[in-house]
């Protein structure tokens, strides 16, 4: 299920926005322009399907510091009420789902989000006979798979998607589907390299086809590799990146799992706490991008954080290469990858720059900006 656009209103400094998607999509701009929160706005998509929406946006300081706060235009007299609105097209599918402050009440959840209106359509245009949910607060009305519009059952959380409460599968086979293919995205922003990481210490280890967001599972994450994925586009990713070196993934009697690295010139392998920073990460980014259960969307935030530069054209090699089953989103500061990825798969880099305006793609014509 690729994603054909990602809609975002509302979030932070973006006021309005619509990126077209492709198969790689790599997003560049200066410090401040709003990367961080375009692709932080796409992250919250997915956790508000896997009812982690309130929880998520409280580590942001909750609905009031996540909402766009700029000068608004002035196209009538009345006040719109204040939205985040997020919505994604993909290739069957539209999803909308916008979120604002909760009523005045006594409750002292006043930073949680309230949803107060959810949407999922066929086609196109939204329309009566297209329309799988439209919901209304805590209200919801579906159409089962006999085509009948119904009222939704069960009583709705306020504050998360219906697409996280959703039950019995087998009357919403279209939404559960929807929901299934939204939390198989995968989001990598934050690998521990510090001295007490787990990654650089033996971890217990089981069969591990995804590698998870911090990496604390590398190791088995690598074997898994070697043992049922694609090992010679391993061994070449390590090869091209450390010449003359071999990756080793040593198990002790206790199932215990530990990287070392054997490099040229040195009589033994080097274990994980002897391993810079950036070689832990490039590993960690061959585990994600090479995994043998690839995601519906791979989305990785600087990737090139503490990477040498030498490491730029085995990175974007990689990231090539897994745009064959994943699609692919790469916030980057660095436009030698930016450039590198380019060259190998023909999809520019887009551009994001600052205005009064909020955070705008760079190069739109003004009617392109008002569409």
């Amino acid at each position: 299920m690729a994603i054909k656009t990602i809609s975002i209103q509302g979030y932070r400094s973006i006021q309005n926005m619509r990126l077209t998607m492709d198969d790689i999509n790599v997003i560049v701009g200066a410090n401040g322009c709003g990367k961080s929160n375009l692709y932080k706005a796409v992250y919250l998509l997915a956790k508000a399907v896997n009812g982690e929406l309130a929880e998520t946006l409280a580590h942001e300081g909750g609905m009031p510091s996540v909402l766009w706060a700029g000068k608004k235009k002035k196209i009538t007299q009345s006040k719109a009420p204040v939205r985040m609105i997020l919505s994604i097209q993909t290739d069957d599918f539209n999803y909308e789902i916008a979120c604002g402050l909760p009523e005045p009440s006594p409750s002292v959840f006043t930073f949680d989000p309230e949803v107060k209106t959810e949407h999922v359509w066929l086609g196109e245009t939204r329309r009566p006979s297209t329309t799988l949910i439209e919901r209304q607060g805590p209200s919801a009305w579906m159409t089962n798979q006999d085509g009948q519009r119904i009222p939704y059952p069960v009583g709705l959380s306020r504050s998360e998607s219906v697409l996280s409460q959703l039950q019995d599968p087998h009357l919403y086979p279209e939404l559960f589907s929807l929901s299934k293919e939204i939390k198989k995205w995968r989001f990598y922003h934050h690998f521990r390299t510090d001295p007490d990481s787990p990654i650089r210490s033996p971890q217990i280890g089981t069969r591990t086809e995804v590698l998870s967001n911090d990496g604390y599972n590398l190791a088995a994450a690598l074997q898994t590799i070697i043992e049922i994925g694609n090992h010679e586009l391993l061994n070449e990713s390590v090869s091209r990146a450390f010449p003359g070196s071999k990756l080793i993934i040593n198990v002790d009697n206790k199932m215990r799992f530990d990287i070392q690295l054997q490099m040229p010139g040195i009589l033994r392998a080097l274990e994980a706490r002897e391993l810079s920073d950036g070689t832990l990460r490039y590993l960690c980014l061959i585990a994600s991008l090479l995994s043998p259960r690839p995601a519906t969307l791979l989305a990785l935030n600087e990737p090139e954080t503490s990477l040498h530069p030498e490491l730029m054209q085995p990175l974007a090699e990689l990231i090539a290469a897994a745009s064959q089953y994943s699609q692919l989103w790469v916030t980057t500061h660095s436009q030698d990858l930016a450039m590198r990825i380019e060259k190998l798969s023909g999809n520019k880099p887009v551009k994001l720059i600052r205005t009064e305006a909020g955070t705008q793609i760079d190069g739109l014509t003004p009617w392109e900006r008002l569409l």
